[in-house]
């Protein structure tokens, strides 16, 4: 995995964690839904978790090298 790719994958992740954060916020102004709310946000929790996974993986990963325009990065 290079750094970009867990980057992305954090990116992903982040993006998971906020629809379902915004899925419990409006079940838990929503009595017919209310009861789903938990459910909703422990689930973007482990998301946002996920995320900090791939973030601290990228952390720890090279960056690439530069390139010039004509050249594939290495790592």
């Amino acid at each position: 995995m290079t750094r970009e790719e867990a980057l992305a994958e954090a990116r992903t992740a982040i993006g998971r964690a906020k629809t379902l954060a915004g899925h419990a916020e409006n079940a838990a102004h929503n009595n017919d839904l209310r009861h789903k709310a938990p459910g909703f946000a422990a689930a973007g929790a482990a998301w946002a978790d996920v995320a900090r996974s791939y973030t601290a993986i990228a952390a720890v990963l090279p960056e690439p090298k530069p390139t010039s325009d004509n050249e594939t990065p290495e790592v």
